[in-house]
């Protein structure tokens, strides 16, 4: 309920971080305008599903992509409206 009272309110954007339980939560409830997903390059063979198996499932919309020197890519996703499962 506070955030999004608080996604609701005038100013800067609310920019969220590495947990992907909060996720589901703000999916769940429609608060997430945009997705970015960082690449990196490695991989490590496990870790913490971003989508969890059984969890909301929204269809994105691919909006921009960005290489940066390092090898990182930046993919910018905004929910299709309506289309959280």
């Amino acid at each position: 309920e506070e955030i999004s009272k608080l996604k609701h309110e005038q100013g800067k954007d609310i920019e969220m971080y590495g947990s992907a339980t909060l996720m589901q939560t703000l999916m769940e409830h429609d608060l997430i305008d945009e997705y970015r997903i960082w690449v990196h390059p490695f991989v490590l063979g496990c870790g913490t599903r971003l989508f969890t198996e059984g969890g909301q499932t929204p269809k994105l919309q691919l909006a921009d992509s960005r290489a940066l020197s390092s090898g990182v890519v930046i993919l910018t996703y905004q929910p299709i409206a309506g289309s959280v499962a």
